[in-house]
């Protein structure tokens, strides 16, 4: 998702425009997460790149009182306006109350999890970017950055470390080929190894259209879930996960729609529940 003003004319009416199809739905879960798709602070300048989005800061309030309890920052916009813009970012976020994830001062707060405690039960969830213009976007031990999504030995040591903390790990990750609507080999295999380790979910992003979603070892790989508040229209999805009390997991897809930049569920848009 996208909440760059020049980019979202749904912004200009209202910060509330882009969340009124789907706040029902975030508000009354236990936990909403999003790919925040853009350099979420001030200051820094842009960089080489086609595109560079910013977001409009002011409209995280609007998105957190529809619902949004986590914004994913790894992915290949985060960084759009250097280190300085992405670490403002994380600092605006907190200050709205949502978590981000996926990025930080380094590689260790980068992979961090954010817990969550949510009817008796911890709740972790970690973002990493498999897409990145160059491989300078990615934290080291010190210096500023994404998580490595590319190193399927830091996404399993970042997921173990997650699951000593909590009872059911969720994973967000920016992987994939843009337009594509099947996962490659390479992105099957690495959220195989993210579940392998303990991972309980997991989220796919940045192919901008829907891919599959796959059942492995008992647990939902969600490959790619297209636009959502977006410029563009056309349809989506929603990936709902219910996790029951015996620990099961079931997980659907939502459809719906987007239109001018608000995203709404589809009428017949059934629950997994």
């Amino acid at each position: 998702m996208n909440l760059d003003i020049r980019q979202l004319g749904a912004l200009r009416s209202s910060f509330d425009a882009p969340w009124v199809g789907v706040q029902d739905l975030f508000r009354t879960d236990d936990i909403t997460i999003v790919n925040l798709e853009c350099a979420a602070g001030e200051g820094g300048a842009a960089q080489d790149k086609e595109y560079t989005f910013r977001c409009h800061h002011p409209a995280y309030n609007a998105m957190r009182a529809a619902g949004v309890e986590v914004a994913g920052q790894g992915n290949n916009h985060s960084m759009d306006f250097g280190p300085q813009a992405m670490l403002d970012g994380i600092a605006r976020l907190r200050a709205a109350d949502v978590a981000p994830i996926g990025s930080g001062l380094n590689a260790a707060q980068a992979n961090a999890a954010h817990v969550v405690e949510i009817r008796g039960k911890k709740i972790a969830v970690l973002g990493f970017s498999a897409v990145v213009p160059s491989p300078s976007w990615l934290a080291g031990p010190h210096h500023p950055g994404l998580a490595n999504g590319y190193d399927i030995a830091n996404l399993q040591s970042a997921v173990r470390a997650a699951s000593a903390l909590a009872d059911f790990v969720v994973v967000t990750i920016h992987m994939g080929v843009e337009k594509a609507t099947q996962p490659r080999a390479s992105d099957i295999a690495r959220a195989h190894a993210l579940v392998d380790a303990g991972a309980d979910v997991v989220f796919g992003h940045h192919t901008h259209v829907l891919q599959p979603l796959q059942i492995y070892k008992d647990r939902p790989i969600f490959f790619g879930l297209g636009n959502f508040v977006w410029p563009s229209g056309g349809a989506t999805a929603v990936g709902e996960v219910v996790i029951s009390p015996d620990g099961s997991v079931k997980a659907c897809l939502l459809p719906a729609s987007i239109r001018g930049g608000r995203p709404a569920l589809s009428p017949d848009a059934q629950r997994c529940a």
